[in-house]
């Protein structure tokens, strides 16, 4: 995963549920703990995120990951970023499966 992708993820993520911990996410994503941590002090100096805490129960204090607009405005960029990739590598396999499947046929039809 790069940079972008990280990001893009962790942001879908939190949207979907701003519960999620360092640890449910490094497990989730296969990234580990410490590149979590990392990208998630990143995010929250853009302005991507702010933290909050809160009382989960009277013990434990547990933490909120909010998207800022700025966030969702990048979540947004990357997502286009994102698809516009997986489009061109889209057609580009889709193209070499075309041209696979002409070269089996040829190969079959030789081989009658």
């Amino acid at each position: 995963m790069n940079k972008d992708d990280i990001r893009l993820e962790l942001l879908r993520k939190l949207e979907a549920n701003p519960e999620y911990t360092q640890r449910e996410l490094s497990s989730e994503m296969g990234v580990s703990l410490g590149k979590i941590n990392y990208c998630m002090k990143k995010l929250i100096e853009k302005g991507w995120i702010k933290l909050s805490n809160f009382r989960n129960n009277s013990n434990k204090v547990s933490y909120i990951y909010l998207l800022t607009p700025k966030g969702i405005e990048q979540k947004a960029r990357l997502t286009f970023s994102f698809l516009t990739i997986k489009l061109e590598e889209f057609e580009i396999l889709s193209n070499e499966i075309i041209k696979l499947k002409q070269a089996a046929k040829k190969l079959h039809l030789k081989h009658k």
